[in-house]
């Protein structure tokens, strides 16, 4: 067993360097399980633009270089190794990686973020950042006197169509089934938005384009016909999936986030969650630190007072 940690983050999105900055500045033995892939989703995306302190925005992956390299800076060991399992339910906790090796913390932060449910359809994939999204708040301002399409039914996808309405000249949501799953006021202010046009009984089956989005297929789930339509952007919102699964006895909701009492405090005690892994709301950089924060302060908070 390796030597043991104040705190082990599991996770190094934004949420989970954030917490690792915190926990070095405040002195805790600090080692992130960072994952083979690290970084999270920003690795995925290209500019952005609505995250404090660059007014010019910057690439998705030079922000989480610039807070990897910050939070090394402080003294956080980063390990490019994925979390396999681990031991809650005795202290230390244990933790164990994929490459074999164990180690131990007197706290741990799950900051294992949540994946995009896409819709897994061709050209998908290969046009993420490329005009396909899953993030308005995040994207709308490149769809300015464009026109885009937003898959899904519930209140995210309804919210995704109102931002861009700001944008965007038009907005069309494709929703597989004959009526919206979403809250009334959500469907209400849809309905009455003049840019905002409804496909039900559909679903996209293509997304084509050069290099960029150009045009989709569309699939009527009555008559089974396809139709080809023009478009700029794709906005899938059709959930996200948490990264939750590995860690066994922590509670979780039915939709798989993980529960939160106290602010960040899982149902066991020395072990806190930060991030889009218990976050099904906001789901944005800025809120991800921002619970980082939150989670490594109450982990230096915890072992001052000897709670944990």
């Amino acid at each position: 067993m390796e030597n043991l940690s104040d705190v082990i983050i599991v996770g190094s999105g934004p949420a989970g360097l954030t917490a690792a900055l915190y926990a070095t500045r405040a002195n805790l033995k600090t080692l992130v399980i960072a994952g083979r892939k690290w970084g999270g989703q920003l690795m995925l995306t290209t500019l952005v633009e609505n995250y404090p302190g660059f007014p010019e925005g910057i690439q998705g992956p030079d922000l989480m270089m610039n807070m990897r390299k910050q939070a090394e800076h402080h003294g956080a060991q980063i390990l490019d190794v994925d979390f396999k399992d681990a031991d809650f339910t005795k202290k230390p906790f244990t933790i164990h990686t994929d490459d074999e090796k164990t180690y131990s913390s007197k706290s741990v932060i799950i900051a294992t973020g949540a994946e995009t449910r896409w819709l897994g359809v061709p050209g998908e994939q290969e046009r993420i950042g490329r005009g396909v999204s899953s993030c308005a708040p995040c994207d709308a301002p490149f769809f300015r006197n464009k026109n885009a399409i937003v898959v899904g039914g519930g209140d995210s996808a309804m919210e995704e169509a109102l931002v861009l309405t700001k944008f965007a000249s038009s907005v069309t949501i494709v929703h597989r089934r004959g009526e919206f799953r979403a809250s009334q006021i959500m469907q209400k202010r849809v309905k009455e938005n003049p840019k905002i046009k409804l496909i039900f009984n559909s679903e996209i089956v293509e997304i084509l384009g050069e290099n960029k989005v150009e045009k989709v297929k569309i699939k009527n789930n009555q008559t089974n016909g396809i139709s080809e339509m023009p478009i700029d952007g794709v906005f899938v919102a059709v959930g996200h999936i948490p990264n939750s699964a590995l860690f066994q006895g922590i509670d979780r909701d039915d939709k798989g986030f993980i529960k939160v009492y106290d602010h960040t405090k899982t149902n066991i005690e020395g072990i806190y969650v930060a991030g889009d892994v218990h976050d099904a709301i906001y789901k944005q950089a800025v809120t991800a630190a921002a619970f980082g924060s939150m989670a490594a302060l109450e982990v230096e908070r915890a072992l001052m007072e000897g709670k944990i």
